[in-house]
């Protein structure tokens, strides 16, 4: 479809674009976002409710995720967490909460504009041991065995190298600590006319991975004890694939395609 650059700037155009809009609809949340400003059609994922979880502000939530990875990530007070694509802060002051005064949680965005959004948020929060940082998921931008858990949501399958994310993750944490992500992937074969949408790009959708060569990545970069701890199917609505494809193509998709799934995974440095 495009080169790697090609691919970041497309998504870092796109999430820049949210991070000013008004209304910060996301790609990935329960509303209509970038996707559907895209295709023009009303594009739902699977975005998890985040309105009852403590630690929430609501303005750092721009509906961009497709879990809760905090849920299973196991953080505890002191911990150092790291949080890759962190957008506007959402997970981040979430694990803020959960690791209290004493530890120290750090939002890693490529995006200006979201690093940005995120320090605006944080000054109201009066956080101190909150920092964002401008960095790149495949060159993260801090030493090696500075994380006791590292988090993500929805943005892994924007990266178009993910086995170098996945060695970086690798990289930053601790021995013996853990990465907790939720990420988008498939079972079965996407259409082409899919892998080659700059749209469904960056709408999460046709960069993502075969779950199976996604989670052997995971074991190849050294990781262990690997475990799915949650999975729900993400249903493309009739109008998105009659966007793409002709009816024939879509009878192929339905019948090639198990599914597109958001999927929370936990696994181990050992």
């Amino acid at each position: 479809m495009e080169n790697s650059n090609s691919l970041k700037e497309i998504v870092k155009n796109k999430y820049s674009e949210i991070a000013t809009s008004s209304d910060g609809n996301g790609c990935c949340g329960p509303v209509s976002g970038c996707c559907g400003d895209s295709v023009n059609v009303e594009f739902t994922m699977i975005g998890d409710d985040y309105r009852n979880i403590e630690g929430y502000v609501p303005e750092a939530d721009l509906g961009l995720g497709c879990g809760v990875p905090t849920e299973f990530a196991g953080i505890k007070q002191g911990d150092i967490v790291v949080d890759l694509g962190s957008g506007a802060g959402n997970d981040v002051f979430i694990a803020r909460r959960l690791v209290g005064d004493e530890g120290k949680v750090f939002g890693i965005d490529m995006t200006e504009t979201m690093i940005e959004k995120a320090n605006l948020n944080k000054s109201k929060l009066g956080y101190s041991n909150v920092e964002f940082k401008l960095g790149d998921i495949e060159n993260i931008p801090l030493d090696d065995n500075t994380a006791d858990v590292v988090i993500s949501n929805c943005v892994l399958n924007l990266v178009p190298d993910k086995r170098k994310a996945f060695s970086e993750i690798y990289r930053i944490l601790k021995q013996g600590a853990h990465f907790c992500v939720s990420d988008v992937v498939v079972q079965g074969e996407l259409p082409q006319e899919f892998k080659k949408s700059a749209e469904l790009y960056a709408g999460c959708v046709s960069g993502a991975l075969n779950q199976e060569d996604y989670l052997n990545i995971i074991s190849e970069t050294g990781f262990k004890n690997i475990e799915i701890k949650k999975s729900r199917r993400i249903d493309l609505p009739e109008e998105l694939l009659k966007k793409f494809l002709d009816e024939k193509a879509i009878l192929d998709y339905k019948n090639s395609l198990k599914g597109i799934f958001s999927i929370t995974v936990i696994a181990f440095k050992q």
